[in-house]
């Protein structure tokens, strides 16, 4: 595979594991960066992006749910990954790389209507440490 590809196939992997679909974009990250070790930053780039850009498909989605009061009425009962977004807000997007809750405070996020510029921000900075400690501990 060449750098073009990987790289593609880095952006793919990167942006599916942010959905709520399941994925392994870390170990993507990794096998480029052992093959081409001299894409560190095009790979952190393109894995963050593309990662932000999944968590931000997430919070799409919490914008296309019913308003508050049908929602919970349709669930029962309030989400701890609701709660933890409500009470803080954009920094808690900051965390949206933990697996199964990440998903769930982007999704929230959206839901409570928080600014999607903030939410861009918070996302993409948490995504990118997570990445750049990965390839940080590899090099």
């Amino acid at each position: 595979m060449d750098e073009q590809s990987s790289l593609l196939a880095l952006f793919t992997s990167s942006f599916l594991a942010a959905t709520l679909l399941p994925g392994g974009s870390e170990a993507v990250l990794v096998g480029v960066l052992m093959v081409y070790p001299e894409l560190y930053a095009s790979a952190l780039g393109v894995a963050t992006v593309g990662n932000t850009l999944g968590g931000m498909s997430s919070y799409v989605i919490g914008r296309l749910l019913p308003d508050e009061k049908a929602m919970l009425n349709k669930i029962g009962h309030k989400t701890r990954g609701l709660e933890w977004t409500r009470h803080h807000g954009a920094p808690i997007l900051f965390f949206s790389w933990l697996p199964l809750i990440g998903d769930i405070l982007c999704v929230a996020a959206g839901w409570l209507r928080i600014h999607w510029f903030w939410a861009v921000i918070f996302i993409a900075v948490g995504k990118f440490v997570r990445y750049w400690v990965i390839a940080t501990a590899i090099s």
